[in-house]
């Protein structure tokens, strides 16, 4: 394509835009590696709690954090510094007020010295009308399978750069968090185990708890480390089961150290939620259990998805319900602790 050669020449400089959420910020990951042989700089604007999700990725040269608690004042800060870098192309990768008012104030005619040179601007759909279509009428005229890292890269294809992922890894864990997590793993003799995720920030995208237990029960070999945030206090029934076979690492690891667990782990099973597509991105074997939510998918073969295809599925944006079923949470509870032992069965066996 003309226009992307012209890209290439240039060596221009891309400011990526995506601030939120965990998941989100993670599975987007995968864009500065795809802009990469087209840019000579690549910037990120982030939330500064996500910010250490981005810490060594050889892709991005610059990352600009907002402080939330900074609020508009903090924002139209980060604008002025923006505005120093002169930027030949934005991504807009969030699509909301923030990323609209940076892009805007970036762009003319609200900048005023940017007539002439001004930065190509591209943005994420929110395809608010099919989203209406799926949860209003249940008419779902997306494009399937549904695919969270392919639906952030598509927008790139207006700059002639194909959706294809790049290949793993695109999450980096520093050699501090890994130090850090192969020393603790060490000191609780927890050199081989499997990760579990089993939380999710909407119960409704939990698999049962009791299925957890019965999940542990029925690998007596194995060892299990939990992962999960500071306020999922009931992941310590998990430990319950044998304190020696099962490590609660819930709300104990930052982003980083999370990464480190994922990566030493012999396999991964989680629920859809940000830990899911750290493993993604790590390349990591991956058993996804997958509930009412449709638009974190994850998208690598190294991904085993579990679901269950039923008529009121998806039911809602993030997976806050609503249930519809006549059986509450089918979605998940159908999905038994036995077919997902089988599945781990054929990880752990290199099937």
């Amino acid at each position: 394509m003309l226009y992307l050669k012209s890209v290439i020449q240039s060596k221009s400089k891309v400011l990526i835009i995506r601030f939120s959420s965990f998941g989100d910020v993670t599975q987007c990951l995968s864009v500065p590696s795809k802009l990469k042989p087209y840019f000579e700089e690549i910037h990120w604007v982030t939330r500064e709690d996500m910010s250490p999700l981005l810490s060594g990725h050889p892709a991005i040269t610059k990352v600009f954090s907002l402080e939330k608690k900074k609020g508009l004042k903090g924002l139209f800060e980060l604008i002025h510094q923006l505005r120093q870098e002169k930027y030949s192309h934005i991504y807009d990768a969030h699509n909301n007020l923030r990323s609209r008012l940076i892009s805007w104030f970036l762009t003319p005619p609200l900048a005023l010295d940017r007539f002439f040179d001004a930065p190509l601007l591209i943005r994420k759909s929110q395809k608010r009308w099919k989203r209406f279509l799926l949860f209003q009428l249940r008419k779902n005229i997306y494009r399937m399978p549904f695919s969270g890292q392919r639906d952030l890269l598509e927008p790139l294809s207006n700059w002639g750069i194909d959706e294809s992922l790049p290949p793993t890894p695109q999450f980096f864990v520093s050699t501090q968090a890994h130090d850090k997590i192969t020393s603790l793993l060490k000191e609780k003799n927890f050199s081989q185990f499997i990760a579990l995720g089993p939380s999710a920030a909407f119960e409704l995208k939990r698999w049962p708890l009791d299925y957890w237990k019965t999940l542990i029960h029925l690998f007596p070999k194995e060892k299990f480390v939990v992962l999960g945030g500071p306020t999922d206090h009931f992941l310590q029934e998990l430990v319950a089961i044998d304190p020696s076979r099962v490590l609660n690492l819930a709300g104990e690891t930052n982003f980083q150290e999370t990464g480190a667990v994922v990566a030493l782990s012999k396999a991964l099973v989680v629920n859809d939620t940000g830990i899911l597509h750290i493993g993604e991105q790590l390349g990591k074997s991956t058993i996804a259990l997958m509930g009412p939510a449709p638009f974190g998918f994850p998208s690598r073969p190294t991904t085993k998805i579990m679901e269950l295809y039923l008529s009121c599925r998806p039911c809602s944006k993030h997976g806050q319900g609503p249930c519809v079923n006549e059986k509450y949470q089918r979605c998940l509870v159908d999905i038994t602790p036995e077919l997902v032992q089988l599945e781990l069965q054929r990880i752990l066996a290199g099937v």
